[in-house]
């Protein structure tokens, strides 16, 4: 069996690989409740933003104008509680809301440049210790990583679709 860059893989046993995938599991579950272990302990300070408004900032980093439907789904949160975040960001200047010209239902979110400076800064803050904790593990060992989370992101969205269907058939 040969790799993706003609390497020589060693042939893994079945028993061998359900192991690592029951590892995999056991560290993925343990990141999920980690994150949300800090998710739950973060202070709402009156003027401070928390992890959802600011993953919501993030979310407007890469692009010029997003739906909210897209937020909504890029920080993991309802539509409802992403509407009410952004109307709370743009009341403190941070993003500006407008409806499309193409679709007048649909609004488009974007940074102000303060909401940009803000984002920015809280990135300098963090990427120092995101790269500290990853900086002994291979270029390829990150991709293969990103690869194996991206494939679970397709199960769990596969999952959750079937929900909706089996609810639907429920109603």
């Amino acid at each position: 069996m040969s790799g993706s860059h003609g390497s020589k893989v060693k042939a893994v046993s079945e028993p061998d690989r359900r192991q690592a995938a029951e590892q995999l599991a056991r560290s993925f579950k343990g990141s999920m409740a980690a994150v949300r272990r800090l998710r739950g302990r973060e202070s709402h300070r009156p003027g401070e933003l928390s992890d959802a408004q600011y993953s919501l900032l993030f979310g407007l980093r890469e692009s010029d104008a997003v739906r909210t439907s897209e937020l909504a789904l890029a920080a993991d949160l309802s539509p409802a509680s992403t509407t009410e975040m952004l109307d709370s960001l743009a009341g403190a200047g941070l993003v500006t809301r407008v409806r499309s010209d193409q679709d007048r239902r649909v609004v488009l979110t974007s940074l102000t440049e303060r909401g940009r400076e803000l984002v920015e800064e809280r990135r300098a803050r963090y990427e120092p210790r995101w790269l500290a904790a990853l900086e002994d593990v291979s270029e390829r060992d990150l991709l293969a990583a990103a690869g194996v989370l991206d494939r679970l992101r397709g199960l769990f969205d596969e999952l959750a679709a079937e929900r909706v269907v089996d609810d639907e058939r429920v109603a």
